[in-house]
Parts: C-alpha cells; sequence; structure tokens
C-alpha cells in the first residue's frame, strides 16, 4: 500500500483504549474525559481492521492506549494479532506500570517489542509528572523484560524545568542494561501549550559531554525514525526522535487507528476515515479496504507542528 507520494505504508499502530493509569501533565489536559465503552472498538473488530491491513501490505503493528494493559485481554489481543496472517510483528507502547503483572503472557503471546515510556527516574519527580507513586512497578518492570530477551526501549519526552536535569541519569539505564533509551521532543498538544520542550541537539550535546567517544549509529533498530548513537560505555543505544527539529515526513511508513476506529493518516492531521461507522453499518471487507486505501491516498506530505497544532488529546488518538 502506498499514498500519493509514493510512501510505503506498512506500519499500523493500534490504540485500544483511551483510558490511562497516569495523568502526565504534557499529555491529558485537566479538563479529559474519556469516551463511553460503547464508543471503544471491540477487540473482534480490531482485528477485522488489523486482517484487512495486513491484506494492503501492512507488516507491523503496535499496540497503544491511553495505557493498553488497563484493558482487560490486551494480551490475548496480541497473541491473536500475532497469528493473524501476513503480520510479521507485533510490538506495544507502555507506560510500565502493569507490565510486571503481564510480561510472561506478553512473551507467551508472540511480543517482539516493547517500547516503555519513563520520563523521570526519581521518585519525586515521577510523582510530579505522572501523578503516581509507581517508579519502582516500572523499573521492576524493565528488569524482567531484559531477563526475558523482550528487545525493550525507553521512550523519554524531556521538558525545561521538569526532567531535563535527568538527561544523563536516564542514559544510564542503557550503561547496564541491553536498552535503546530514546529521547522524543514534546509534540505541541492542546494539553502543553505552556510547556516548553527540549531539541535533540542540546539533548545530544549533554548525552556527548559524558560520553566522550559518542558517534553516528547506522543500524535500524526497528520500524520507526528514531536516529541512533552507540558509546563503548554503553551496552544499549542512545536515540532521537524530532519531529520538530528533524522531521522525517518524507519517510513516513504508518498510519493510526484510534480507540473509537478513526483511521487517521497523520497524527498532527485530523484527516482519516471513520471506520467504526463502516464496521457497524454492515460495510464488506472490500468496502473497507476500499475505503482505507481512498484515505490513505490523502496522507498529508507533511505536518506543521512549527506553526500549529490540532491535536488535543494524546491519549484519544494512541499517539
Amino acid at each position: 500500500m502506498t499514498d500519493s507520494f509514493s510512501r510505503t505504508i506498512d506500519y499500523l499502530r493500534i490504540s485500544i483504549t483511551d483510558r490511562c493509569n497516569l495523568r502526565c501533565k504534557y499529555c491529558l489536559p485537566s479538563d479529559f474525559t474519556n469516551y463511553p465503552h460503547k464508543e471503544i472498538l471491540q477487540y473482534e473488530e480490531f482485528l477485522r481492521l488489523c486482517t484487512i491491513m495486513a491484506q494492503l501490505g501492512v507488516e507491523t503493528f503496535r499496540v497503544t492506549g491511553g495505557e493498553p494493559l488497563v484493558r482487560k485481554g490486551c494480551v490475548q489481543f496480541i497473541q491473536q494479532l500475532k497469528a493473524t496472517p501476513g503480520v510479521k510483528k507485533v510490538t506495544i507502547t507502555t507506560n510500565g506500570i502493569l507490565l510486571g503483572n503481564y510480561i510472561s503472557d506478553l512473551v507467551n503471546a508472540g511480543l517482539d517489542g516493547l517500547n516503555i515510556s519513563l520520563d523521570s527516574v526519581c521518585k519525586e519527580n515521577y510523582k510530579r509528572i505522572t501523578g503516581a507513586d509507581a517508579l519502582d512497578n516500572v523499573q521492576q518492570a524493565l528488569q524482567k523484560a531484559v531477563e526475558y530477551g523482550i528487545p525493550t526501549k525507553i521512550n523519554t519526552v524531556i521538558i525545561k524545568g521538569v526532567n531535563n536535569h535527568e538527561i544523563l541519569p536516564i542514559v544510564a539505564l542503557a550503561e547496564k542494561l541491553p536498552i535503546n533509551v530514546r529521547f522524543i521532543e514534546l509534540m505541541p498538544t492542546m494539553a502543553n501549550t505552556k510547556m516548553q520542550g527540549v531539541s535533540h541537539a542540546d539533548v545530544l550535546q549533554v548525552v556527548a559531554s559524558h560520553y566522550d567517544d559518542l558517534t553516528p549509529d547506522s543500524s535500524i533498530y526497528g520500524a520507526g525514525p528514531a536516529r541512533y548513537y552507540s558509546s563503548k560505555r554503553l551496552t544499549g543505544k542512545v536515540g532521537f526522535i524530532s519531529p520538530l527539529n528533524q522531521h522525517f515526513c518524507a519517510s513516513c511508513n504508518r498510519l493510526r487507528i484510534s480507540s473509537t476506529g478513526f483511521l487517521r493518516l497523520c497524527l498532527h492531521h485530523p484527516h482519516g476515515v471513520d471506520l467504526k461507522q463502516l464496521l457497524r453499518s454492515g460495510a464488506t471487507d472490500d468496502e473497507i479496504k476500499h475505503a482505507i486505501l481512498t484515505s490513505t491516498l490523502k496522507k498529508p506530505q507533511q505536518h506543521f507542528l512549527q506553526s500549529e497544532t490540532n491535536v488535543q488529546d494524546m491519549s484519544k488518538i494512541g499517539g
């Protein structure tokens, strides 16, 4: 499947819930409300859409939320998704709080990779950012993931005055553990208009000042846009995802399906198609395929994050 700019679309992010057990200040607005349960797709509906997507050439699927592990049956869904013909890789993004309870089941389900969102390694600061005293749970789950041999990445958003003093302590996770630590630039939403992110270049400068042999690593570690660096002092890698200062729109290979079944063509554009309406009105697989293909041709060439944002609730999109 390709879009009108000849980009191959082979990666789908699926948000199975808009619910989350954290309240990260840069993610959720103060007036956030969840969708009614009846508006959320059933697992059978998600699996039908994923089967159609696989038939159209999508090979990699990432399960997101909200927090996907708060939804009952997430592990079984991953197992069924992994068994779907044409699906080559299934991964999950989680905040890690519940991960320790499910890690062995996820391994048995065939999970191919794991991203843990972690913005602080200081208990007090973690609680300030997320609203929960749960850092110990996340650290224990991280250790279990490494022990089980699941390819694991840490995703961190650095915000000035919030956690910019923790860049090196977070990188230090990759000194003893074979994990990749990635810094993601703060993406503007309606929830964080008063916050200021830190650029890839500024974070890199801090990291390079401590790891003086840091060098670019051209190896590919997943299906995403991260640029990686290596150091002999690190067991893992350090990566940077820079949607603002080094945007990767020209090579974007992904679509998103929200928890309510909306196919979003770009995280930062409202364009797409309501697949739930098609599912629940009796549309055939061929009709849904046609809607997906027609919509994909409208995928925008690039975002305009530097000048505007229409993203209100990241948790409802499944960023």
